[in-house]
């Protein structure tokens, strides 16, 4: 009788996964397909600007003396 019992809340649970793992898939499967194949979801539309970033290069910092002598 306990294993009938244990039964229950085990495929209420599984069914309760399963349920909910649809139901994400269904919002974000197209976005995971996109990902996997390594494509962009919407196709970017050229707006006729470019931009551009510049990064500045930091100088070098200097080891204290202290550090080089724990290296």
């Amino acid at each position: 009788m306990s294993a009938a019992l244990g039964t229950l809340p085990f495929l209420a649970t599984l069914w309760l996964v399963v349920v909910l793992g649809a139901r994400i898939l269904e919002e974000s499967g197209a976005k995971i397909a996109a990902a996997l194949k390594g494509e962009p979801r919407h196709p970017s539309v050229a707006s006729g600007r470019t931009i551009r970033i510049r990064m500045q290069a930091s100088p070098p910092r200097r080891a204290r003396t202290q550090w080089r002598a724990a290296a």
